[in-house]
């Protein structure tokens, strides 16, 4: 199993001090708006490789009007082994890491651990702009291989480099060949990469019965067919440069990359759907990605679940804790009564977020 089983808070946002004991179950967060209960979702969201699920700076999390830095810290039941991580920031420094007591950089959170998250900002994702499903699309891939962050960084340091290049018109080719071998190399893996996660999400789309709708997913290149190999992309970059010169930013590569989702039981495209349905359609998403995780990993991934009521009508709510329990997933879950999970029952550790003098302040319920 994977699951947090103590998480501590100090000065992270709107939590002063905070401690959540928690035993495997699914967790049902509870409470008023500005409570501090998506907080906690982030501060878990950070036990994975990233910025985590608001993307935010290490110095934005720290509690205010203070500003002291912040410290996370947690015990993590992966496998068969038990982790215990810390995470901090001092002011104007970055996040450290330390995994049982010893220093470590931000990609080993993800040979320990696999955290995914739904949160609110991403009910458009299927209308918004492309980068935002690309982002997406990333985060899932990262999610089955964790060394997927190591090429997306060196792909985008080379690819500045050379639009530096193309904005200051610079001629001589010496100049690019060094950073298009990287980006070309870097750019092959990403697509490798990718690719595999779609396939091993739609295997686990095939094979589940689900109360949600399966989308067909495929990867698009603004420019037309991407060549799948370094040697290929390397070809097109060269061949490209004098039309990259021109537009002052390279044109071609995984960075034009565009996820499209297709509802083949309604024969439409997700951005054509209904609100609720294109809710519905991310979810069985997220949850294939799941499924996916827990064979690929071993066990099933953390899973953040922000408002995750919105747009859902009672049955397919219902379903949705369904799911999630027969995955034996741990997922923390917040809504703003605890109406929103009646349908979980005992299933489900329940959990009260309020705000008093300032401070976020959390007790255990049950439901009544």
């Amino acid at each position: 199993m994977l699951c947090l089983t103590r998480l501590d808070l100090s000065h992270f946002r709107s939590w002063r001090r905070g401690t959540i004991h928690a035993d495997g179950r699914p967790v049902a967060i509870h409470g008023p708006n500005g409570a501090g209960k998506t907080n906690i979702l982030e501060a878990v969201s950070l036990f994975s490789p990233g910025r985590g699920l608001r993307r935010a700076a290490a110095e934005d999390m720290a509690r205010r009007p203070e500003v002291l830095g912040w410290k996370l810290s947690g015990v993590l039941r992966s496998l068969h082994q038990v982790h215990e991580i810390e995470m901090q920031a001092e002011p104007g420094q970055a996040r450290s890491l330390r995994i049982d007591d010893k220093a470590a950089a931000q990609v080993a959170l993800g040979r320990v651990a696999r955290v995914l998250w739904l949160v609110p900002s991403m009910d458009r994702l299927w209308i918004e702009a492309a980068e935002g499903r690309r982002r997406f699309l990333d985060r899932m891939v990262l999610s089955f291989f964790p060394a997927h962050a190591e090429a997306t960084l060196a792909y985008d340091k080379a690819m500045r480099e050379r639009n530096r290049l193309l904005k200051d018109q610079v001629q001589d080719r010496h100049w690019y060949v060094a950073l298009e071998r990287q980006m070309a190399e870097a750019g092959a893996q990403i697509g490798a990469n990718r690719a595999a996660a779609l396939a091993l999400i739609g295997a686990a789309t095939e094979a589940a019965e689900t109360a949600f709708p399966a989308p067909e997913l495929s990867l698009i290149h603004s420019e037309g067919p991407l060549p799948e190999d370094s040697a290929g992309l390397l070809d097109a970059l060269q061949e490209g440069r004098r039309r990259d010169m021109v537009a002052g930013r390279t044109l071609i590569g995984p960075h034009r990359i565009d996820m499209e989702a297709f509802w083949s039981a309604k024969g439409i495209a997700a951005r054509a759907a209904s609100t609720g349905e294109q809710k519905a359609l991310l979810i069985s998403l997220i949850l294939a990605n799941a499924r996916g995780l827990a064979r690929d990993f071993g066990a099933p991934p953390i899973l953040l679940l922000d408002e995750v009521s919105a747009h859902l009508d009672t049955t397919r709510r219902g379903a949705l804790y369904d799911e999630v329990c027969a995955l034996g997933a741990q997922a923390w879950m917040t809504g703003t009564g605890p109406e929103m999970f009646a349908e979980l029952g005992q299933r489900a550790q329940i959990l009260e977020v309020t705000e008093q003098s300032g401070e976020s302040i959390v007790e255990e319920r049950t439901l009544p």
